[in-house]
């Protein structure tokens, strides 16, 4: 039996027990990245800080933050930034592909225009139930891509067949991608980008052209794009470039620049990247508003790699870091609505993370054409957060 004395120890342990701040004896965040350089051109932040998650939210970026979670992520010698959003990808040409992204730091991305208005369907299924927001641009050419050219058959540029797809799909699509290439419009190009603009304009979409080796020149295409269409495969090489024979930007770029056009770099596969047309432009000082990957599931055995090798190739030709960061996440999140909310840190926002690791050394850099650049630095993949949930590491 107690004493008195031990009784009323007992109880004032109890009251102090009670007593105890609930941060003391419940995790006050879901998860906490400590100690990463944190960059968020978003916030014009780059610093060394803390990023607590709750709810599948930003709740904090601080230093130091003094505070418990359920699950804590050592970030010491990693970027931590929002997560990657890549508006040209070819994603949803298979199941895997938005997985693959997700592993890489891709939180976001849009397929560019894989399939036109025949299987439309199948893209946006895979959009659908794809573990991170995607959306698709229809091809205007209804068959999508085909070897032989989409829309080398004026035909199969159908207006009337895009627009009842988007019709059937208006919430996955959102834009109209036209492929204008010699190979793939040949002669018809002006008049495919007519039509895509018909389509595009009745829903009140962007279109994003797919430039370079066209037939016409930029000059001729490029004052049919609005406010809000984006010029993709922007270093694509000769003939009709963004660049006169002279080295300088076209004036039909810099006013579609002026009227918000944007301008994306899509790295892909066959000639739509140069070392010598980048250079070339670079010291023009004419960098892009987006860097994107032209990706699928099979990127890793091509010059592509990843987003983040992608985003290395433009620290290689002297574009600072943060302004690498900005073209992956705050600058894409403008281009399309369904990004409004995201490609950025502060707190509320959607609690998708992207944490690189800037690694130092030597490192080969592919263009389309099998050339090699070396540069010194490389961003790889270390981890993905994707609503406050790590992804699976593919």
């Amino acid at each position: 039996m107690m004493n008195r004395r031990q009784f009323l120890q007992t109880a004032a342990a109890g009251v102090a027990t009670l007593a105890r701040p609930a941060h003391l004896s419940a995790a006050q965040y879901d998860l906490i990245i400590r100690g990463g350089r944190v960059i968020d051109p978003s916030l014009r932040l780059d610093a060394i800080r803390d990023v607590a998650i709750a709810g599948g939210r930003i709740a904090a970026v601080e230093a130091n933050l003094a505070a418990e979670a359920a699950e804590v992520i050592d970030a010491r010698g990693r970027l931590v930034v929002p997560g990657l959003l890549d508006i040209h990808t070819h994603y949803a040409r298979e199941k895997e592909g938005p997985a693959v992204g997700l592993s890489d730091g891709v939180t976001g991305w849009i397929d560019a225009g894989s399939q036109g208005a025949d299987r439309i369907a199948e893209m946006v299924a895979i959009a659908r139930s794809a573990p991170q927001p995607g959306r698709v641009l229809i091809n205007i050419g209804r068959a999508g891509i085909l070897p032989e050219g989409d829309t080398m058959d004026l035909t199969l540029a159908d207006v009337a067949a895009a627009k009842a797809a988007i019709a059937r799909h208006r919430d996955f699509i959102v834009g109209v991608k036209a492929r204008l290439s010699n190979n793939v419009a040949g002669a018809n190009d002006v008049e495919v980008l007519r039509r895509a603009q018909e389509v595009a304009s009745a829903f009140g979409l962007p279109v994003m052209i797919h430039m370079g080796q066209t037939v016409s020149p930029m000059s001729k295409l490029l004052p049919l794009l609005k406010r809000g269409d984006i010029v993709t495969h922007m270093y694509a090489p000769p003939p009709n470039s963004i660049i006169d024979d002279g080295g300088r930007i076209l004036p039909e770029v810099l006013a579609a620049r002026t009227r918000g056009v944007w301008f994306d770099v899509a790295n892909g596969r066959n000639g739509h990247i140069r070392w010598d047309t980048v250079d070339r432009i670079v010291k023009t000082g004419f960098w892009p508003d987006t860097l994107s990957t032209d990706g699928n599931s099979m990127s890793r055995t091509t010059g592509v790699i990843d987003f983040p090798n992608v985003m290395s190739k433009f620290l290689m030709v002297g574009m600072p870091l943060s302004q690498v960061i900005a073209c992956a996440t705050v600058n894409p999140s403008r281009v399309f609505p369904l990004f409004h909310d995201r490609g950025t840190l502060k707190v509320g926002a959607p609690a998708d993370v992207a944490i690189l690791e800037l690694r130092q050394g030597t490192f080969d850099f592919l263009d389309n054409y099998n050339n090699t650049r070396t540069g010194t630095e490389r961003l790889f993949p270390s981890a993905t957060l994707l609503g406050g949930k790590r992804a699976a590491r593919t």
